[in-house]
């Protein structure tokens, strides 16, 4: 029983990472509800990220990353003088706001100068970017104003066929990650 469960998330990841590397939204299973994600590097899935929820580009994205080293990729962890909290607080529901790397664009800043990311402990969230092979943007599953989706079920409902739904639980957090900034401290969302 335990292969057959094993075999079927393994297939689930795979059609999820197909998904994303075909530049499509996905929704999936996170810590405290259903995300919205995508290749972060994509623009022009990220903005439809943005259209589905219809939500201002001006407030930026999430992403999670299955690591610190794919953090890295996106973040100078290093100019933060929080850098061993926020070592400390990975993996886990711990979202902390850090200066972007060059590349990295705007649009997954929003209006902001610092880019939020972090290190997932969700089994599913984890696996999805460890098979990806980097981070990906996590924003909550649902129209912007209105609460974040619980079940495959809710999403569905709200968004129909316009995105790939992983199949999969969501962790038992309540309330969304909590928000720091990195280089202040300042804890912005509890």
């Amino acid at each position: 029983m335990c292969v057959m469960k094993e075999q079927t998330e393994q297939k689930i990841i795979h059609q999820a990472v197909k998904a994303l590397n075909e530049g499509e939204v996905i929704a999936y299973p996170t810590e405290s509800c259903f995300g919205l994600g995508c290749d972060p590097q994509n623009k022009s899935v990220v903005e439809k990220v943005v259209r589905l929820k219809a939500r201002s580009a001006n407030k930026g994205l999430i992403l999670i990353a299955a690591s610190i080293e794919q953090a890295n990729v996106y973040v100078e962890l290093d100019d933060s003088t929080f850098k061993q909290q926020i070592l400390d607080s990975w993996p886990g529901p711990n979202t902390w706001l850090l200066p972007p790397k060059p590349q990295v664009s705007p649009l997954l800043r929003g209006e902001f100068p610092l880019l939020a990311i972090r290190v997932t402990a969700h089994p599913m969230s984890k696996k999805l970017c460890e098979s990806f092979g980097g981070a990906i943007v996590s924003t909550s599953a649902n129209l912007s104003g209105e609460p974040a989706l619980l079940d495959r079920e809710s999403v569905v409902g709200v968004f129909g066929g316009q995105l790939h739904i992983v199949d999969g639980v969501i962790g038992k957090d309540t309330k969304p990650s909590t928000i720091r900034d990195g280089l202040t401290g300042q804890t912005l969302r509890q």
